[in-house]
């Protein structure tokens, strides 16, 4: 029998045709090469969602794209979110009708076309409390209005007994509830989101290399033409040169500005949010979105079978790299969760896991809880477009606004030689889009009959993380029983799963896998047994 540390890479198996081994990913050293002696017209600086999505869409475009990261794909700010696709509730009470509508349209184009398989719909509770800072009528006819700007695609915003929302969420506190608030949106699990649009781009043509640290800027006559790279994995160090740079580097933005100019003015504030993964005491049927103060909600949101509690917002002025969960942040989480839930459901044993990001601000003064969300984008003297901000929800509307400006740059340095973002499809799939529920009964279906049968948590898993693309990592658990087996007991996760991200998926590092393209990390379940395997696997190609 084949063991776990010597599964051959997926390019090596017996091709049956199937999609699983066309789309094996080049190998690190191959992907340096091709970047060291190539010209591109743009290199994205930044493999979190607002680079990811500029590189899908510039690829669409017919240009020819680089990306690099210095750590893995949504590695930091991009899957530290509250994992909502969402209008934006809170943006009503400064009465910014048109950016929720806006925010509703792309929400559901992500839900609904470009990624049902990644995105489910989930029903938001507000409860009403005695002495709260917000009414039952002013509430009422606030989800009723945010339902509205969505064309009551999610329902009819209304008012609920509190009794009828403690039969869906038992943890509720029903002491002084008066009433609750109902309203929809939409989840997901931000890791896998952007994965799959980094697919997405290397499918529309997009060269991509993770764990590829930027050492210094390429200069010609002045402008910015590309970068010195160090793979920061193997200690090799390679250049890309390109017609235009990108710097979408989040946090690290200024950073980045600096090498351009050393005398570059900041751009940027930053907010940290931190947030808490317990397990869950009950089922839930809704989340909680508990008004705390005027400007302020804290969540309490059911996903991936566990609970999860946030967010925090202050500034924060220290090293991005270092950005962690506090004493203090882990206190107000749940300090201000028990506003409105039990506590049964807060108490620190069940914590799993913790997790902070921080959110990139236009630069100013004021409460970082009241600044808005908003892209920033600044041009520096050696031509270098840099690009942060903004929201989740709207990764596909930021990622075709860069695009638009990066076209009418003075000069035109891109050429004319594409295709502009405004003649692209406008709701254009990522892989692997399906029905989960028609997935996840194909994969129960067609389990084969000798050999282990498949549970219904994992089809449910692999449905919802991978959409048809599950039926490859069906095909390779099929192939050797082993693969077939649950990483870990207690999670819906098989090692075919490890195999595949190691192969399709960039996975570099046992991080990659249990944090980002597995839910093993969250759950509190990544050991050093696990992590172990796990990196024997991702070494043994």
């Amino acid at each position: 029998m084949t063991t776990l540390q010597s599964v051959p890479a997926l390019g090596t198996h017996p091709a049956d045709g199937s999609a699983a081994f066309h789309a094996k990913t080049v190998g690190r050293a191959e992907t340096r090469e091709q970047l060291s002696r190539s010209t591109y017209d743009l290199l994205v600086i930044g493999g979190g969602i607002l680079g990811i999505s500029t590189a899908w869409h510039a690829a669409q475009s017919g240009l020819r794209v680089a990306l690099v990261d210095a750590g893995d794909f949504a590695g930091a700010t991009s899957s530290a979110s509250s994992k909502l696709l969402h209008g934006g509730l809170r943006y009503l009470q400064t009465g910014a009708v048109k950016l929720v509508a806006e925010n509703h349209f792309e929400r559901r184009a992500v839900s609904r076309q470009v990624a049902p398989h990644l995105a489910n719909p989930l029903t938001f509770y507000l409860p009403v409390y005695k002495g709260g800072p917000h009414g039952a009528a002013k509430l009422g006819a606030g989800v009723f209005a945010y339902s509205a700007l969505s064309a009551f695609g999610d329902g009819v915003g209304h008012l609920l007994s509190p009794s009828k929302a403690a039969q869906d969420v038992p943890e509720l506190r029903t002491d002084n509830l008066k009433a609750v608030a109902v309203y929809g949106d939409d989840q997901m699990n931000d890791s896998r989101m952007a994965l799959m649009t980094v697919r997405a781009a290397v499918e529309s043509g997009a060269t991509v290399l993770n764990h590829a640290a930027v050492t210094g800027l390429r200069f010609t006559r002045g402008r910015v033409t590309g970068a010195e790279l160090k793979d920061t994995l193997s200690g090799d160090e390679f250049g890309v040169s390109a017609r235009l740079v990108l710097n979408a580097t989040g946090p690290w933005v200024d950073h980045l500005r600096k090498m351009e100019d050393e005398n570059a003015a900041p751009s940027i504030r930053l907010s940290k949010g931190a947030h808490l993964v317990l397990k869950r005491t009950s089922p839930w049927k809704a989340a909680l979105a508990t008004p705390i103060d005027k400007y302020r909600i804290t969540f309490a949101l059911p996903w991936e079978d566990m609970l999860l509690l946030g967010t925090t917002d202050e500034e924060y002025e220290g090293d991005p790299a270092d950005v962690s969960v506090t004493e203090k942040d882990i206190s107000q989480i749940l300090d201000e969760a028990a506003f409105s839930i039990r506590d049964k459901q807060l108490t620190r044993d069940l914590i799993t896991y913790s997790f902070a990001g921080l959110r990139v601000l236009p630069g100013g003064p004021g409460d970082t809880s009241k600044a808005k969300r908003e892209t920033v984008v600044t041009e520096g003297r050696g031509g270098m477009l840099s690009v942060a901000g903004g929201k989740w929800t709207t990764f596909r509307h930021i990622g075709r606004t860069v695009m638009k400006q990066l076209e009418s740059l003075p000069g035109r340095p891109l050429g004319e030689d594409f295709e502009p973002v405004s003649a692209l499809p406008k709701k254009l799939p990522l892989p692997g889009v399906a029905n989960p529920r028609a997935v996840a009964h194909r994969l129960l279906v067609d389990s084969p009959a000798p050999g282990p049968r498949m549970g219904a948590d994992t089809a449910r898993h692999l449905a919802t993380h991978y959409g048809s693309l599950a039926f490859d990592i069906a095909r390779l658990a099929a192939d050797n029983p082993e693969l077939a087996q649950r990483v870990h007991e207690d999670a819906p996760e098989i090692w075919a799963q490890v195999v595949y991200a190691r192969d399709n998926e960039w996975a570099q590092t046992a991080d990659d896998v249990l944090r980002r393209r597995t839910t093993l990390t969250i759950r509190g379940l990544a050991d050093d047994e696990i992590r172990g395997k796990v990196q024997n696997l991702l070494d043994n190609k």
